[in-house]
């Protein structure tokens, strides 16, 4: 599968017992709400709540009622993560195939569905090799239990070592204000050449998390764009994402009903190029290079 038509994708990450826990009926609430504002691609990894998550949002969306058909499902592997429900002695990666298959299947029973849209290796490893990674996803590919593969955190170099064996289709990086390294480093310009559609994790960056002169300066810029605009200063941030021609997929941590029904409830403003500028200086602390 290509092109995930949804601007925004909804990341699950904070809905289990690493964030909001929020119970079945409060899950499958908010599974309804991102699907009836557009926003129909769920991004899960299974290390998610300790490994808890995939399972918790399979019960909830069997009681949404959502069509399967309606919505996609990404989920990502390769990190073996220590906790009551894993006896790894500590964190580390695998990309056998052994383990990927494992991982699949994992989350298919989880997720209660018979395929992942994507899966995405969600994070390179010095000892993975890619070989033995597309065999992986050709078997399961041939099964019918994954219909596109691609990677996350993943650098230029990696991506051309895992293209070497196997078509990459996505790769969640870290990007935002605040974290833009990828838009000068080659990333997204390889990505671009390559046509692997980028998405992007903590998409709001550090704007809301930390009070820093970098975060000052850009609130400063925000406060006028969103009385111009007319949205939420997080729209803003979203906004600024959008307008890279990469077309970079923003991930929404949210899990509250009322901030998704917000940002939402309208479209997604085109930046102009000189309101994008600013908010980048304001970021740089200094005239953009």
């Amino acid at each position: 599968m290509k092109n995930i038509k949804s601007e925004l994708v909804a990341g699950t990450m904070n809905w289990g017992i690493w964030g909001r826990d929020l119970n079945s009926v409060q899950m499958s609430e908010l599974i309804e709400t991102y699907v009836q504002n557009g926003i129909t691609v769920f991004d899960h990894a299974d290390i998610y709540g300790n490994h808890t998550t995939e399972a918790a949002f399979g019960k909830a969306f069997k009681k949404s009622g959502v069509d399967r058909e309606k919505v996609r499902f990404i989920s990502k592997c390769g990190i073996k993560y220590p906790s009551e429900n894993r006896n790894y002695s500590l964190k580390h990666y695998d990309y056998t195939e052994e383990h990927i298959r494992f991982s699949v299947e994992n989350s298919l029973r989880n997720l209660q569905t018979d395929y992942l849209d994507v899966l995405l290796l969600h994070r390179p490893s010095p000892l993975m090799d890619p070989r033995e990674i597309a065999y992986a996803v050709k078997i399961l590919q041939n099964q019918g239990k994954i219909k596109a593969v691609g990677v996350s955190n993943f650098t230029v170099s990696q991506m051309e070592l895992m293209e070497s064996q196997l078509k990459v289709d996505y790769n969640q990086i870290q990007f935002s204000l605040t974290h833009h390294q990828a838009m000068l480093d080659g990333t997204l310009d390889f990505m671009r050449l390559h046509r692997i559609q980028p998405m992007a994790w903590n998409p709001l960056g550090s704007v809301f998390k930390e009070q820093t002169a970098q975060t000052d300066r850009i609130m400063s810029v925000l406060l006028g764009l969103t009385q111009k605009y007319k949205v939420e200063a997080d729209v803003i941030l979203l906004a600024w994402i959008r307008k890279h021609p990469a077309q970079i997929q923003p991930v929404l941590g949210t899990a509250d009903i009322v901030k998704v029904k917000r940002i939402t409830s309208h479209p997604i403003p085109d930046l102009e190029q000189e309101d994008w500028f600013a908010l980048w200086e304001a970021s740089l602390g200094h005239k953009v290079p």
